[in-house]
């Protein structure tokens, strides 16, 4: 698939969307966190005082908000702001995360989750940057995980490319609101994986 095979056109202002189609990025993260063995569920991860439990957690937690955010079912999933140390695992998490993955690509499919406004976090928002917060999430908890167990990574190059630019358009403002962490420094000459990372606020280099 390339970039522009991945990109759905919008009804509305006769473009191309920004949002990738999350189905290929959703699937490799499937497959890292299948691969995860239940000893490893408490390793540490990238992000400070998160596990591999938690962290598979809050990634099942997010896809369930962004899900009913792209389909404007606004409740409890898309009203709290997530708290990537808190999440637990449910004990059919092994079957439910690769549904609910699947649920969240198919639901951004709908040209009408890039429209208007929607809500996630607790935060309002325009439809096209959920979908853009959804992508960098995906990208980069992706990397979090492999990091986290050791597997390699080679996220979907479509998902990537609007994850870095979506981090490095808000690298330049003052306020990030405290969903990244400062900006660690990458060469530019750097893979892009690595500068996306970068611009998260972890470290390329990480590990356990």
């Amino acid at each position: 698939m390339t970039d522009t095979d991945a990109r759905t056109d919008t009804e509305t202002g006769g473009g191309t969307s920004a949002v990738p189609d999350l189905g290929p990025q959703a699937r490799i993260v499937a497959r890292l966190a299948a691969a995860v063995p239940d000893e490893r569920l408490a390793d540490p991860t990238p992000c400070p005082g998160t596990t591999v439990g938690a962290l598979l957690g809050h990634v099942a937690g997010l896809s369930l908000a962004f899900r009913d955010a792209a389909r404007k079912d606004l409740g409890p999933t898309t009203d709290s702001a997530p708290d990537p140390s808190a999440p637990t695992l449910a004990p059919g998490w092994r079957e439910d995360l690769p549904r609910v993955l699947d649920e969240l690509a198919e639901a951004w499919r709908d040209p009408a989750a890039r429209t208007g406004m929607t809500r996630a976090g607790g935060v309002d928002l325009p439809g096209e940057i959920a979908g853009l917060v959804a992508v960098d999430e995906l990208v980069v908890h992706g990397w979090d995980l492999a990091r986290a167990t050791g597997q390699s990574y080679a996220p979907d190059p479509a998902a990537l490319a609007a994850a870095h630019d979506f981090l490095l358009a808000s690298a330049a403002e003052e306020d990030r609101g405290g969903v990244f962490g400062p900006v660690v420094p990458v060469p530019d000459d750097a893979p892009l994986l690595d500068r996306a990372i970068g611009l998260s606020g972890r470290d390329p280099g990480w590990t356990p």
